[in-house]
């Protein structure tokens, strides 16, 4: 498997310290050193709400960016166990094209296909 996915592997660590690098500059700006509003205890509402809504924000991105860190990192250490491109339910491997457009794929596009429909075909228990 050597070189056969070293472009891949090589795109998955730049991609993971990107997303490092963009988690640490995303937390410095999220969370800047102790900020008080002069003023009224209460603040301006519409202010305060503003910045409910980027909180929330940040925190959706913030989140989305540690599960496709979390993606990428396992994916590297597919590498190493030497499982990297082996789908993880069927244990064929992940088409070439797959794995170009999305590098840390898990699944066969047989078992995302499957993995799909039967997500789509659940209700909650009543």
């Amino acid at each position: 498997m050597a070189g056969k996915y070293d472009a891949l592997r090589s795109h998955l660590e730049s991609e993971e310290k990107r997303l490092t690098d963009d988690l640490e500059q995303l937390r410095a700006v999220a969370y800047p050193s102790e900020e008080r509003r002069e003023g009224s205890p209460f603040g301006k509402r519409e202010e305060e709400a503003t910045e409910s809504l980027e909180l929330e924000r940040r925190l959706a991105l913030e989140k989305q960016m540690r599960e496709q860190l979390a993606d990428v990192r396992a994916a590297l250490a597919k590498f190493e166990e030497g499982t990297y491109g082996k789908c993880e339910e069927c244990g064929k491997p992940i088409a070439r094209e797959r794995l170009e457009a999305l590098p840390y794929a898990k699944l066969c596009l047989d078992c995302k296909t499957l993995q799909t429909k039967n997500a789509k075909g659940r209700f909650p228990p009543s």
